[in-house]
């Protein structure tokens, strides 16, 4: 039987709450041993609910706990570096929240923090590892949509719950690094995490809220093999959080709609008298609750990876690596929006593919056509498009 993981946990706000509600459910051996929280009183508290023996306000402390062999990074992003660089000097084993770090220099830091250490980290890209995106993904390697030509990936909501998410310098921007880190991972998943990123181009603007980064954003990403990613993020969305996939391939579509309109809905006159589900803006009226958050929004698949591959001395599904190539685009996506131009991602290394085979949708429909469109009208009949391979010339015939 394994010996049960002893977790230092960096951060008491909303992500260390759900980390900890995942960590401590379904009869778990691994526990939060030690909870870093500034301040006092919030770290004090929250080891208090979570029945978590030790807490502390100093994060080397926590750390370098020597019961301590695995450290979970939950704490706002100006502090990811320096939480990675001690992990790494004191051996432990360490896990980051997204995004990586605020650029694409700082997260290479902190790669190769790691890889010197030569302790294994994992990168917690939840929406990654939400159910439906899973089994799209098989269906995907499986080739139930064929050749992947577009992968669209929203995330909007009212914005973030904390004061330091607003802050550019301590953020390192605003929606796109805040939400278009999840939609570019889930992109590049989708997309073939082995195929390179090439270029972006993006708009911001800050429509709503009186800060310095953006609220909005919008950007399309070009793969080596000419497929096309497009996010969509926003912190000015009204009505709850907006999580919706879409993947376009040769021969089939998939839709993803994970946080509304998942067949949960509830009408309620007296209120819901309580909390209702992340980023939701009422108790009353239509609400959307959701039945098991953390599954829903990925941590039990994620955690589960993680662990596994701890364990079993493999790489998990999303890596550090992953991470810095996340931040290199939307390095991009920053340096695009202000020149207004296709930016190109910089990559210190690509991991992936060296050479891709370009998409390719050709369909030979004899010796002298390919096959352009075949569809039954009104009538019943069948129309069929051409294009002459020798001549290039468009015909149709009805069969």
């Amino acid at each position: 039987m394994k010996k049960p993981h002893n977790i230092t946990l960096l951060g008491t706000g909303l992500i260390g709450r759900f980390y900890t509600m995942t960590l401590h459910s379904q009869r778990s051996k691994d526990h939060v041993h030690t909870v870093c929280g500034i301040p006092e009183e919030s770290a004090k508290a929250f080891a208090k609910e979570f029945d978590i023996p030790n807490w502390t306000t100093d994060m080397e402390k926590a750390i370098n706990n020597p019961e301590t062999d695995l450290v979970i990074i939950g704490i706002p992003n100006d502090l990811h570096e320096k939480a990675v660089h001690l992990a790494a000097r004191a051996g432990k084993a360490v896990l980051c929240t997204k995004p990586l770090g605020r650029s694409a220099k700082e997260a290479k830091s902190m790669l190769d923090a790691v890889e010197k250490a030569g302790v294994f980290a994992g990168y917690l890209e939840d929406l990654c590892y939400t159910p439906k995106t899973l089994k799209s993904l098989k269906s995907i390697q499986n080739g139930s949509v064929g050749q992947v030509l577009w992968a669209r990936s929203r995330e909007t909501h009212p914005g973030p719950h904390s004061a330091w998410f607003w802050d550019l310098k301590k953020a390192g921007g605003g929606a796109i690094v805040d939400l278009g880190c999840h939609c570019i991972e889930i992109i590049r998943n989708f997309i073939g995490k082995d195929i390179r990123p090439v270029e972006v181009l993006c708009t911001s603007d800050t429509l709503v809220h009186p800060i310095e980064a953006e609220d909005s954003g919008i950007g399309l990403i070009r793969f080596a093999n000419r497929a096309i990613g497009q996010f969509e993020v926003s912190w000015t969305f009204r009505g709850g959080m907006d999580l919706r996939d879409e993947v376009a391939g040769t021969e089939g579509t998939i839709w993803l709609n994970h946080f509304l309109r998942t067949g949960f809905e509830m009408f309620t006159a007296a209120g819901q008298g309580g909390y209702v589900a992340e980023k939701s803006e009422t108790e009353a009226g239509w609400l959307f609750p959701v039945g098991d958050e953390v599954v829903e929004l990925g941590y039990v698949d994620m955690f589960t990876d993680m662990f596994e591959s701890l364990e079993k001395g493999k790489k998990p599904m999303e890596t550090f690596y992953d991470g810095y190539v996340v931040n290199a685009i939307i390095d991009a996506c920053y340096k695009s929006a202000k020149t207004k131009k296709w930016e190109p991602v910089d990559l210190f290394e690509w991991r992936g593919k060296k050479e891709v085979e370009e998409i390719s949708g050709l369909k030979p429909y004899d010796k002298e056509h390919f096959l352009i469109k075949k569809e039954r009208m009104p009538e019943g009949k069948v129309k069929i498009i051409l294009k002459n391979i020798k001549t290039g010339e468009i015909s149709q015939k009805i069969e």
